[in-house]
């Protein structure tokens, strides 16, 4: 009998974002699909500590809604979409997502959340540009939400 699956909880969330933050990225560049992306990271890495049914929402959900998730915070941008760095994009694509259709979870945590990853994963400085559009996106996304602070 297989043990059960890490739980939802703060750290193997955050391990279920960081793994599909790196899913995410190779998608982007190689273009393999997410199915074939997650089998192998399940194969390949230690996965007994991560939501892993969290990271395959992930994973797959914002691959999915791409077309969706694009637009939220394009506007907001300082340049175009495909300038931007990978991991930035991914990052908030994965943001955006959450904001949207996680409303359990405080806009707050998702932000910090990205900040985490882009501090680990993106260039020297990008935590605050993750920061900015995210809070933004959050602005009309979870306008209920900050209001009530």
């Amino acid at each position: 009998m297989q043990k059960a699956q890490a739980k939802n909880t703060p750290a193997a969330r955050h391990k279920a974002r960081k793994f599909a933050l790196q899913g995410l990225y190779e998608w982007q560049l190689s273009g393999n699909p997410p199915f074939e992306i997650e089998a192998r990271y399940r194969v390949e890495n230690a996965m007994h500590k991560v939501d892993l049914a969290y990271f395959h929402e992930l994973l797959h959900q914002v691959v999915g809604r791409v077309h969706e998730l694009d637009p939220v915070f394009e506007p907001l941008l300082d340049r175009k979409l495909q300038q931007l760095d990978p991991i930035e994009r991914n990052i908030i694509r994965m943001g955006c997502y959450e904001l949207k259709h996680h409303i359990e979870i405080p806009y707050r945590v998702v932000l910090n959340e990205a900040v985490e990853l882009a501090k680990e994963f993106g260039a020297t400085d990008s935590y605050k540009f993750v920061n900015s559009i995210l809070d933004e996106v959050a602005k009309s996304v979870r306008s209920v939400e900050r209001q009530a602070e």
